[in-house]
């Protein structure tokens, strides 16, 4: 059977306990037409380039399908007529990824570098890098009104 990437983006304002519930939903789809689902990733929330139908943020999640394309073209047109559903892509690969995502493996090593303190950030440090400022200079407050003045008299 042809093996499938597919990813969905799901209303900012669904709970994370009702995009488990799309997912089960088009699983179900998927395995009643004599596929199977492989591995499914929730990315989590995430901030959109731009607006799509009035909202700014979805979540994001990735399905390994490995299912006729019958299977697969059914799951799509119910995802289209759903209004949860704000986006999705289904692309044919030759093999599925084994291990997590790459957007699973940078989440990782966001934590990661969090944890670690090696993120500079706003938690502290100069955000100036190693240069110190020096003091202020004084604004000379008296040649203002001189150019203004000479201006008027014009």
């Amino acid at each position: 059977m042809p093996l499938y990437e597919h990813i969905f983006l799901a209303r900012q304002d669904v709970s994370a306990a009702q995009v488990e519930a799309l997912v089960e939903q088009y699983k179900g789809v998927i395995e009643a037409a004599g596929g199977a689902v492989r591995k499914v990733e929730p990315w989590g929330v995430k901030s959109l380039a731009y607006r799509i139908k009035k909202n700014r943020k979805a979540h994001f999640t990735l399905m390994n399908i490995d299912a006729p394309h019958a299977a697969v073209a059914e799951m799509e047109r119910q995802m289209g007529i759903s209004e949860d559903i704000l986006r999705f892509m289904t692309i044919r690969v030759e093999a599925h990824e084994e291990g997590p995502s790459a957007m699973m493996q940078k989440r990782d090593r966001d934590d990661r570098r969090d944890r670690d303190g090696e993120r500079g950030g706003f938690g502290g440090g100069n955000r100036f890098g190693d240069r110190e400022r020096g003091p202020r200079r004084e604004r000379n407050r008296d040649a203002e009104p001189q150019a203004n003045a000479s201006s008027e008299e014009n």
